[in-house]
């Protein structure tokens, strides 16, 4: 595992293939609980927090030059169980906070990765909801820039969210071309929209506003209907909700 860490100290093509390798072994729960370290209380999640670093602090916008790359990989296959949720929203290391802010990349690779992430970190939403809502500031554009579509929004649209929000979506963007990301940011938004101050903070943000302009630009069928199930929560709970807006 030193091998992978070290930023300058080994070979970038050998700590590529180790992290590729890693990738492939985390798909066995023996090699999530492996790296977790779940058993050794003192250091659990110590190997993740290193190699969440190392991912953080090198980038590229080639997926074939990313050495690191393959980590975003690996971090879906983590948060696919209950102790790497939980070692990666543990408020004291700010893991999921780091990998939020991957979500900006240029690499697609990365950019899937964060997104699949994030999403699988969403199913604690009814244990750990407050834990993401205080990632805001990140989580917010992580999760609604990706389904804004790519329309110029209006003043009195912008004026309702914060300016993390409102200063991308005040003109034209590129849109975020894989649909699997745009379905993650669907899925994980659902996941936290489930429980009423998950719906709330989305209020807050004009986050349904955002959903109905993406959902008008959007073609992909499956992404469509992610959207529909979102809307379909919102509108039902939106009558029973509607005090709490005032």
């Amino acid at each position: 595992m030193e091998v992978i860490y070290k930023p300058g100290g080994s070979d970038p093509r050998l700590s590529k293939l180790l992290v590729m390798l890693l990738s492939n072994l985390t798909q066995l729960d023996s090699g999530i609980a492996s790296l977790l370290q779940v058993a050794e209380d003192k250091i659990e999640g110590l190997y993740l927090s290193k190699l969440i670093r190392s991912f953080c602090r090198s980038s590229s916008n080639d997926s074939n030059d990313d050495t690191y790359g393959h980590v975003a990989s690996i971090l879906v296959n983590v948060s696919k169980t209950e102790a790497g949720r939980r070692i990666l929203l543990q408020p004291k290391g700010s893991l999921i906070k780091q990998i939020i802010r991957q979500s900006d990349s240029a690499n697609p690779l990365r950019k899937k990765g964060v997104s699949g992430t994030v999403r699988n970190c969403c199913f604690e939403a009814d244990k750990q909801l407050q834990n993401l809502l205080l990632l805001s500031e990140f989580l917010w554009p992580a999760l609604l820039l990706p389904v804004a579509g790519k329309k110029s929004y209006s003043e009195q649209d912008t004026s309702k969210m914060p300016l993390e929000l409102a200063n991308a979506l005040s003109h034209e963007r590129e849109p975020v071309d894989d649909p699997e990301i745009r379905k993650q940011c669907l899925e994980a938004l659902y996941l936290i929209a489930l429980q009423e101050a998950g719906r709330s903070a989305l209020w807050s943000v004009n986050g349904p506003r955002i959903l109905q302009l993406g959902y008008e630009d959007e073609e992909d069928p499956k992404v469509m209907e992610a959207y529909e199930l979102i809307g379909s929560l919102l509108v039902s709970n939106a009558r029973a909700e509607e005090p709490l807006d005032r």
